[in-house]
């Protein structure tokens, strides 16, 4: 497993991940951000960082059943893991320990 260090858009990924809860799918998880964030996301983006969260083992993937939609193929899914949801919880305690830590004369 590489290690867990998390740049901005892996961690935007892997909380769209986690929002989408058992149908995080790579065009689901682009719909996710960019309603989200309000902001344009490219889906071959999301797949690279999706396979990066995949090598530290954030996050894990199976095979969804067969989509007609799609003609006859079948999604990726993602879920987040133990330790996806461990480095979530780090990343979310580090940034409140840091907007904490602004003193109330640096927003005079």
């Amino acid at each position: 497993m590489k290690g867990t260090y998390l740049g901005e858009f892996e961690e935007v990924v892997l909380l769209a991940v986690a929002i989408r809860a058992g149908d995080a799918y790579g065009a689901a998880v682009v719909t996710e951000i960019e309603q989200q964030m309000n902001r344009p996301v490219n889906l071959g983006a999301v797949h690279s960082a999706l396979n990066r969260l995949q090598e530290k083992g954030l996050v894990e993937s199976r095979m969804g059943g067969i989509a007609p939609e799609r003609g006859g193929r079948r999604k990726r899914l993602y879920s987040v893991t133990g330790a996806g949801r461990r480095a979530l919880e780090e990343v979310r305690q580090l940034r409140n320990q840091m907007w904490n830590a602004i003193p109330q004369t640096a927003w005079s």
